[in-house]
């Protein structure tokens, strides 16, 4: 699949869209153009369906994404117009992950970084190689996090950890971010990606109305309760039983068979 930047790999595998960070030389820092292109491949994704999950992860094998590319602040962000503009792009992509309407998983290989910690935050699960590291270095750089961010950090680990991460700065090892719940799932370097392929295959089999109407009812109770659209969940809700895949599902479940659900 085309993107519209050589920094930003959009690939189909199967029933799976990969989205490659691709800035080894700069551990996968995302520049202005990676950011622009985000929304623009997982609306291509999306529009495909035979794609039911969605893989974010980073070239090579140092880092998922190690913030921001710094290296263009200069040039990007160096009026309040540019700036800006810069957070207008940036927070956008963020969002559009955090809304896709695929399961994504963000593959983490290495450094997971401010705005790369970001990202990973944004996908539904965040599936970890050992030796992988996490932070947020905010208070090292006199930046501020945005509300969106902040709020997608503490709902993944609690207020808390979600403080120790902002106060210290600090780098997290894989084992401190499965202890607060940072990642989902840790596995060996070697084994990352088969593994999570077979977790995307396990999502691929099932009824993909269940699946989305999973992640829209779980997504609107983080929100706050006086902004929950439970019309909008009772509908999806709805949906799902009225479709051809709940009736494959029963069927198929009778006739003790793996069901062949189409998302209708």
């Amino acid at each position: 699949m085309p993107s519209p930047t050589d920094k930003l790999i959009a690939r189909k595998e199967g029933s799976i869209g990969w989205i490659i960070f691709n800035n080894p030389d700069r551990l996968n820092a995302v520049s202005l153009d990676m950011w622009e292109a985000v929304p623009i491949v997982l609306e291509e994704f999306e529009a495909d369906p035979e794609i039911r999950t969605i893989v974010l992860t980073g070239a090579g094998d140092r880092a998922f994404v190690a913030g921001a590319d710094i290296s263009q602040f200069e040039e990007t962000r160096s009026s309040p117009e540019r700036i800006q503009h810069y957070e207008d792009v940036s927070t956008f992509a963020f969002n559009r992950i955090a809304a896709a309407k695929r399961p994504t998983i963000a593959m983490v290989d290495g450094y997971c970084i401010g705005g790369g910690l970001g990202i990973a935050l944004s996908c539904d699960m965040r599936i970890a190689s050992e030796g992988s590291t996490f932070g947020i270095p905010a208070a090292k750089l006199g930046l501020a996090y945005g509300h969106e961010g902040t709020k997608r950090l503490v709902d993944t680990v609690g207020p808390s950890y979600a403080k120790e991460i902002f106060f210290t700065a600090r780098r997290f090892t894989h084992e401190e971010a499965m202890g607060m719940g940072l990642i989902n799932r840790v596995t060996t370097k070697e084994a990352l990606a088969e593994y999570v392929q077979s977790y995307c295959s396990m999502i691929s089999e099932n009824a993909p109305l269940t699946v989305m109407t999973a992640k829209t009812v779980v997504d609107e109770s983080c929100i706050t309760p006086s902004n929950f659209d439970e019309d909008k969940c009772n509908a999806l809700i709805n949906e799902c039983f009225a479709s051809e895949d709940y009736a494959e599902g029963r069927t198929a479940f009778m006739e003790k068979r793996k069901p062949v659900f189409k998302g209708k």
